[in-house]
Order: structure tokens, then sequence, then C-alpha cells
């Protein structure tokens, strides 16, 4: 008689299981680090931190809290994805007010760019650590 192939069994989550999500906010690459996926965590440490830094390094503008211009707010959204990286910026006034060089907007978009990958790295942690992602 042949056995049936059955479903694994989700891992059971011991403690908070937002932990992954909103660490891996905060730090990038740390809710990796929690779901002990090394390498994955220090790529994306690398990688966003990188972006950041040379978006910075091309004089970005780094967006603050309005509710003036729509593209300002998703701007500022984007850049809030960054997380301990924007409040480092923001309270060291990082980055510029306005864009005055074409290299700056390319800079803004580098900084814009690192805060979205870092919410989808976040929510991959999450996703990995509730089980729902191997």
């Amino acid at each position: 008689m042949a056995s049936k192939a059955q479903p694994p069994t989700p891992p059971t989550n011991q403690g908070f299981v937002y932990s992954a999500l909103l660490l891996g906010w905060l730090i990038p690459g740390a809710g990796h680090l929690i779901t002990r996926h090394w390498i994955r965590a220090l790529l994306l440490f690398l990688a966003i931190t990188a972006m950041f830094a040379l978006g910075l390094a091309m004089q970005a503008k780094v967006y603050t809290a309005n509710t003036g211009d729509p593209l300002d707010m998703l701007g500022f959204a984007g850049d809030l994805g960054t997380g301990a990286l924007y409040f480092i910026a923001r309270i060291f006034s990082l980055g510029q007010p306005t864009v005055q060089l074409v290299t700056a907007d390319y800079g803004t978009k580098f900084v814009v760019v690192a805060g979205l990958l870092n919410f989808i790295s976040a929510v991959d942690a999450h996703n990995l650590r509730i089980g729902r992602k191997v």
C-alpha cells in the first residue's frame, strides 16, 4: 500500500512573529538575520546601504513628511522605507532640500529605490519567519 504524501507542517513560531518584519525594516537585512539567512542578510544590507550612500553622495533630496504634492508624499514613503538610515539622514541633515543637479535627481531615485527594496526585503523576511516561504 502506497502512503500518501502529507503536506509539510508549518513551523512553530516562538515569540513575536512580526519581529523579522519590523527589524528588517529598521535595519536593512536584519530580518534575514533572525531567520538565519546570513548571506542574504549581508547582501541586502550591503546593497541597500550602498544605494542609500551613493544617492546621498550624488546630493540626493531626502523627502520630509508633508501634505503637499502627491509625488513628494510618495517620495517620503520610499525614503522612509530605509528605516534607520532615513532617520540618521534626517538627524544629521544629510541630503539636499531641493534637486539642483541632474546627478542629484539620479541620487534621489537611488535613495527612494533603496527604501522600496528594503520594504520588499522586510516582507520577505516576515514570510520566511512565518513559514510561508522556505
